[in-house]
């Protein structure tokens, strides 16, 4: 595609959901900033595949959005890059356990820094230039933020949290810009500690409460954003469920 919409950041998009976002609105014709905090082998791929599409159109930007000062960095780098940032996705997340009792200071601060203070700050250090470019934030939330997940309270609260947020940015920062989000379901089962301690009975468990009676694909989420900025000019403050039909079973 030729047309040239204009710049979008997408968080934590080395990997899974962010690289399968990333490619989706590169595919649309936006350039893309690719933000990762420590997967850069995978990021200068994505981005070296992207440009070898349209020369030009990528590039890497790492931060740790545990770290104010570096989130306030990433937002004047990825704006400042093609001089515009146009479409701002919070896809970025820490997801683990943290059972009642058991929570530590390290685990809330990881949780509540990335998924939750990281978006905030971005939004605020960005608003102007989205309101400039009239530009759109989508947020990637979890059908977990309405139904909780056992045992992780703190997580599913972070995403409470964001999607609220994403209703009130919708309605402060309008009419200039749009702000909606995105809630998966079982959409690629977690990688690392989260995914080793989740056995095949819980993974039938979830999958019996879908509808659909499968996972969905990365590929299902990224097209779900790609549609919120590039063909949904009349909505805003929504939060799209995209997740087999779980949020409406029983």
């Amino acid at each position: 595609m030729n047309e040239y919409r204009g710049v979008a950041l997408v968080t934590g998009a080395a990997r899974r959901l962010g690289a399968a976002t990333a490619r989706a609105l590169h595919e649309r014709g936006y350039r893309v900033v690719v933000h990762y905090r420590s997967g850069a082998i995978d990021a200068q791929a994505l981005v070296a595949d992207l440009n070898d599409e349209r020369a030009g159109s990528a590039v890497a930007l790492q931060a740790d959005l545990r770290d104010p000062e570096a989130v306030q960095a990433l937002a004047r780098e990825a704006a400042d890059y093609w001089s515009r940032l146009d479409v701002l996705v919070n896809n970025a997340s820490e997801f683990f356990p943290t059972p009642v009792g058991e929570l530590s200071m390290e685990q809330w601060g990881r949780l509540m820094d990335t998924n939750l203070r990281a978006p905030v700050l971005l939004v605020e250090a960005l608003a102007a230039e989205l309101k400039h470019q009239h530009g759109c934030i989508i947020n990637l939330i979890d059908v977990y933020a309405e139904r909780p997940l056992p045992d992780h309270p703190v997580y599913c609260a972070t995403k409470a949290a964001l999607a609220s947020l994403t209703r009130s940015w919708a309605r402060d920062m309008a009419p200039a810009v749009r702000a909606n989000g995105v809630a998966p379901g079982a959409v690629l089962w977690p990688e690392g500690d989260a995914g080793d301690a989740m056995s095949e009975e819980t993974r039938q468990t979830i999958l019996e409460q879908v509808p659909l009676h499968r996972t969905g694909q990365a590929w299902d989420i990224a097209s779900a954003v790609a549609w919120l900025a590039c063909d949904a000019p009349y909505v805003t403050g929504q939060v799209l469920n995209v997740d087999g039909g779980r949020s409406v079973s029983a």
